[in-house]
């Protein structure tokens, strides 16, 4: 069940009982969850997205205003799907930098050596104001302690004019697609990962992904908070009726906040 549209955002969702019993319960079950998952995640991920994933990210990134020499953090890096793409739009590696809370995560990565990767959270980003061009986050929305905070920090790390890209899966409006999408990841890519992985975990964070998924705010509110934030011209783009893109800038000071043309 989503939170209700006039509440405050900050936690994405309420506390899902079955994994974890309180909210100050959920970091510390998904550090150790995403740790222990991390060497099947991306192998999962293709199965999931049917090998299409890297060409949605990069395009996505294409849409968010990703080009060649921004300096581009990855909020939620985990095994770096984004951040590979972001790597090859930016044109040098060294210019991105990603950010997780799981080490694990990170280590299982296969991302080039000259791209700098950081322990750390979206709620305190270790990096100073006005650092970035660009910042984007893939799929990791649902697991943010505190969406106000986080969005407040995106901002302070964006230089004036930078631009933001969220990429993250909502529930679809539609029953047919909602019972279609749910019974793909909580029943058949948890029964394919039997075959792949000995590790319980990995059926069990697909399963987690989807309650999650479901349980999340409304895209209406992760818009409102967005610009709560500071953040100008912020958008949705919506493609297939599930892969949610929250665009947004970073205001210059002594220009007008206005939409996108």
């Amino acid at each position: 069940m989503a939170l209700p549209e006039s509440a405050p955002v900050h936690a994405p969702h309420i506390p899902l009982t079955d994994y974890y019993q309180t909210e100050q319960d959920r970091q510390g079950y998904l550090r150790q969850m995403f740790d222990r998952t991390a060497n099947d995640y991306d192998l999962i991920e293709a199965i999931f997205a049917w090998g299409s994933g890297s060409r949605y990210r990069r395009q996505a990134l294409i849409r968010g205003g990703l080009k060649a020499g921004m300096k581009v953090i990855d909020v939620g890096v985990g095994t770096g799907l984004v951040a590979a793409q972001a790597c090859i739009l930016a044109g040098n590696p060294a210019l991105v930098t990603g950010v997780d809370p799981s080490p694990g995560m990170m280590a299982a990565s296969k991302l080039p050596d000259t791209m700098a990767l950081v322990e750390g959270r979206a709620e305190s980003l270790p990096f100073p104001d006005n650092h970035f061009d660009f910042l984007s986050m893939g799929y990791a929305l649902r697991h943010i302690s505190d969406l106000s905070k986080a969005f407040a920090e995106f901002e302070r790390v964006l230089k004036p004019g930078g631009r933001l890209c969220l990429l993250e899966i909502t529930r679809p409006q539609n029953r047919f697609g909602r019972w279609l999408l749910k019974g793909y990841m909580r029943s058949v890519v948890p029964v394919l990962t039997r075959f792949i992985s000995g590790q319980k975990d990995t059926a069990t964070i697909w399963r987690y992904h989807w309650d999650s998924i479901e349980a999340c705010v409304p895209p209406e509110q992760v818009v409102a908070a967005l610009g709560a934030a500071g953040l100008t011209q912020v958008e949705r783009h919506l493609e297939l009726g599930v892969f949610s893109e929250y665009q947004a800038i970073k205001a210059v000071p002594g220009q007008p906040r206005q939409g996108r043309p």
